[in-house]
């Protein structure tokens, strides 16, 4: 029996379209939709499938869009007998990987999620900051950068995506400075991101106060399978450390590249990447170059991963 893992995207994964075919071919993902609709109130179905892009990339509309596309991709990969042995989330994907642990069911985590979605949308507005992408230095010079800056304003790594992409957040100005030092430092590039706002920075904080209590109010479960928290970068099955965990990312670093370590340690056949696009992909290819990945995102995607299953069951 193939040993899989699930890794669930996150926020800039979205595009115009998505879910469309799953959506116009299977009438449980038409009702997944129509639930998340009544829970969010307003039409998430017809902005992933038509547009605007504008809109799609809001904060409060991506991050509920990326996780009803999710787990609508579980819920078939379920009814194929496709289950997991270990999950892991990047930031927003987190959500998903809990409803695939069965640590928290699908409304509520979609509650959290569009709180947690406006929440940061305020938190942008009310703190306003940017965050830039490092591409081609090593994380620990980012990080260092980050640290000998502080007296620019806040500014820390963020994200340590995969060897030689780093993401900074933080004051604009102070994410502009460290961006100039990563460049004289040797990095490739500095990519600015179309972000509301500094995520997974201590410019975050009040949209972390603001989920305390709605996460510790949440009916927690035993999870089924260990999940691997942003947070720690370690297998975690323990409902009190899984919504601490939950909180602290949203001011924290995605430690993703140490979590992709972990996961391929723990002795999978396959990873698969499920939910829009392929960015976890793409990073597991600089992170693990051996691992075995695929993706689970359209119609097609998930009937060739079936297939692909069944052969090697064989």
């Amino acid at each position: 029996m193939t040993n899989v893992a699930f890794v669930f995207p996150g926020q800039a994964s979205q595009y115009v379209g998505m879910a469309n075919d799953l959506y116009s071919t299977r009438t449980e993902v038409k009702e997944l939709f129509s639930r998340a609709n009544d829970i969010l109130g307003f039409d998430l179905a017809t902005i992933c499938f038509q547009g605007p892009e504008e809109r799609l990339r809001e904060t409060d509309v991506t991050q509920p869009a990326v996780f009803v596309h999710s787990v609508a991709v579980l819920l078939l990969l379920a009814k194929e007998g496709i289950f997991p042995s270990i999950v892991a989330g990047h930031s927003l994907g987190e959500y998903s990987a809990l409803v695939a642990a069965e640590a928290i069911d699908f409304e509520e985590a979609l509650e959290l999620v569009r709180e947690r979605s406006c929440s940061m949308l305020q938190a942008g507005f009310s703190n306003p900051g940017a965050m830039a992408a490092i591409i081609g230095l090593d994380a620990f010079e980012v990080n260092r950068l980050c640290e000998i800056s502080s007296d620019r304003g806040v500014v820390v790594a963020a994200n340590f995506n995969a060897p030689g992409q780093t993401v900074i957040s933080g004051e604009s100005d102070a994410v502009r400075y460290v961006g100039e030092l990563c460049r004289e430092a040797g990095a490739k590039r500095v990519v600015d991101l179309l972000v509301s706002g500094a995520f997974h920075s201590p410019l975050m904080a009040d949209a972390a106060d603001r989920m305390t209590p709605l996460v510790a109010d949440v009916n927690w479960l035993q999870p089924s399978i260990p999940i691997i928290t942003n947070v720690s970068a370690t297998k975690i099955q323990e409902s009190n450390i899984l919504s601490r965990d939950l909180i602290t990312q949203i001011t924290h670093s995605v430690r993703w590249t140490e979590s992709m370590e972990t996961l391929v340690s723990s002795g999978v056949d396959l990873i698969v990447e499920v939910g829009p696009g392929q960015v976890l992909k793409g990073l597991m290819r600089r992170i693990a170059r051996d691992a075995k990945v695929t993706c689970a995102g359209t119609v097609e995607e998930i009937t060739n991963l079936v297939t692909l299953l069944k052969e090697d069951d064989r």
